[in-house]
C-alpha cells in the first residue's frame, strides 16, 4: 500500500532557514576561571590498528552552551533531567540589547516586549565575542543584575537565555541564579546570537539527559515557527 504525502494537498508547510545558536565546544573556548578546560582524548584509533575511533570527553557540565537547573544553586532544587521539555521547546522571542553593560530592570522595560512571553533570548555584546572567536574569559561580560532577574520572574517568563557563560555578572553574589531557580525559571547560558535579528523564533533546546546533576550541555536552535499556508477551498465549504 502506497503511503501518503506528509503533507495534505489543502495545506504547504514552510520550515525556514535553522540557526544554530550553540556554542562549539573546543579545547579553544572560554572557560569559567577555576574550573578545568575540555580533554578529549583518544582512546581508540584505527592508525594505531584498532578497530574504529573512540575517544574519552572530561569538562566541566557549565561549558559552553548548558542549562542550569534549580539544583545549582539551592540544595533540593530539581535536576537536570526533571526540567519539563515544554519549557526548553517553544516559541521564544530574542531581544537586542547592543549598547547595556548590565542587564537591568530599566533595560528590559525599555525593549518594550510583546505581552505573554513565556521564553526570552538577550543577545548582547557577548555575542561579538563568539562571532570573533575570542578564546580568553572576559569578566567584563554583559549579565543580569538581581533586580532583573525578579523582573524577569514577575513578569512569568519561564525560561531566560543569556550570550555567556552566566546569567548574573562576575563577581556578584548567586542572588541572580536563586531568584531565578527558587521560580523555577530555566536558565540557557553560553548562547550565540550574533547572527540572530530581534523577533520571534521557536526555540529547541535539548539537555543531555544526566541523572542526579545541576546542569547538562546543551544543542540549541532557533528557526521560524512553519507557516501553514491553505489553497482556496474548491468544495465551497463542504467536507
Amino acid at each position: 500500500m502506497a503511503m501518503r504525502p506528509y503533507h495534505t494537498r489543502s495545506q504547504r508547510c514552510k520550515v525556514e532557514k535553522i540557526i544554530d545558536i550553540t556554542v562549539p565546544l573546543t579545547t579553544e573556548m572560554p572557560i569559567w576561571p577555576g574550573c578545568k578546560g575540555i580533554r578529549i582524548t583518544p582512546t581508540m584509533r584505527l592508525e594505531e590498528g584498532d578497530s574504529s575511533n573512540v575517544s574519552r570527553l572530561d569538562f566541566n557540565l557549565h561549558t559552553g552552551t548548558h542549562v542550569d537547573a534549580p539544583r545549582h544553586f539551592l540544595q533540593n532544587g530539581t535536576t537536570v533531567e526533571q526540567l519539563p521539555l515544554d519549557v526548553l521547546v517553544g516559541p521564544s522571542f530574542v531581544a537586542h540589547l547592543p549598547d547595556a553593560t548590565d542587564v537591568t530592570p530599566r533595560n528590559l522595560t525599555d525593549l518594550n516586549l510583546p505581552s505573554g512571553i513565556e521564553r526570552l533570548l538577550l543577545r548582547t555584546r557577548n555575542s561579538e565575542l563568539w562571532a570573533a572567536k575570542t578564546i580568553e574569559f572576559r569578566e567584563d561580560f554583559v549579565a543580569l543584575t538581581h533586580e532583573a532577574a525578579q523582573w524577569i520572574v514577575d513578569k512569568g517568563i519561564s525560561l531566560i537565555g543569556v550570550d555567556y557563560l552566566s546569567v548574573q555578572r562576575y563577581g556578584d553574589d548567586s542572588r541572580t541564579h536563586q531568584i531565578l531557580l527558587t521560580a523555577d525559571t530555566v536558565v540557557l547560558e553560553g548562547l550565540n546570537l550574533s547572527s540572530v535579528k530581534t523577533g520571534f523564533y521557536e526555540l529547541i533546546c535539548l539537555p543531555m539527559k544526566l541523572v542526579g546533576v545541576e546542569a547538562a550541555p546543551a544543542r540549541a536552535i532557533l528557526r521560524q515557527i512553519p507557516k501553514i499556508n491553505k489553497k482556496p477551498s474548491t468544495t465551497g465549504g463542504k467536507l
